[in-house]
C-alpha cells in the first residue's frame, strides 16, 4: 500500500509533446492539476463562449514551459484567439486526449468502466 508520502513524492502530470511547424518548434502540454482543471473549468463555464475561446483556455490551462511552469496565463487567451485555428486546435486536441476531455475520452472511460464491472476485456463476445 502507498504512503502519503509516496504519492505526494510522485510526479503524476503527464506530459505530450506536440510538434508545431508553424511555429518553428513543439510545445509540450501536460495533465491538468485538481486545481487547474477547476481554474478551466470556471474559464469555460459560460456556455456562450465560442471554441476558439474553449480552445485557447485550454492551451493556457496546459502548456508548459521546460521548466514545467505554465507558458501562458489567462491574458493570453485573446492573442492565442489570434493565432492560427488549425494550431490551436492541434495543440489542444492533444490537451483533450491527455486530460480525458471530450465526446471520444468520455465515450473510452466508459467502455472502460463497463468492462472493468463486467470482468470483461471489452472484447468478449456473449455467451449463449
Amino acid at each position: 500500500m502507498l504512503t502519503r508520502d509516496q504519492i505526494f513524492a510522485t510526479n503524476d502530470l503527464k506530459r505530450e509533446t506536440v510538434d508545431v511547424p508553424e511555429w518553428g518548434g513543439q510545445i509540450t502540454v501536460e495533465v491538468m492539476s485538481g486545481a487547474a482543471r477547476d481554474a478551466f473549468g470556471q474559464a469555460t463555464a459560460d456556455s456562450a463562449k465560442s471554441p476558439s475561446f474553449f480552445e485557447a483556455a485550454l492551451v493556457v490551462a496546459t502548456a508548459v514551459g521546460d521548466d514545467g511552469k505554465p507558458l501562458f496565463t489567462a491574458d493570453d487567451i485573446p492573442l492565442l484567439q489570434q493565432r492560427n485555428a488549425a494550431v490551436i486546435s492541434r495543440i489542444a486536441a492533444a490537451s483533450m486526449v491527455l486530460n480525458g476531455i471530450g465526446a471520444t475520452a468520455t465515450e473510452d472511460a466508459e467502455k472502460n468502466s463497463d468492462a472493468a464491472l463486467s470482468g470483461s476485456s471489452g472484447s468478449d463476445s456473449l455467451a449463449s
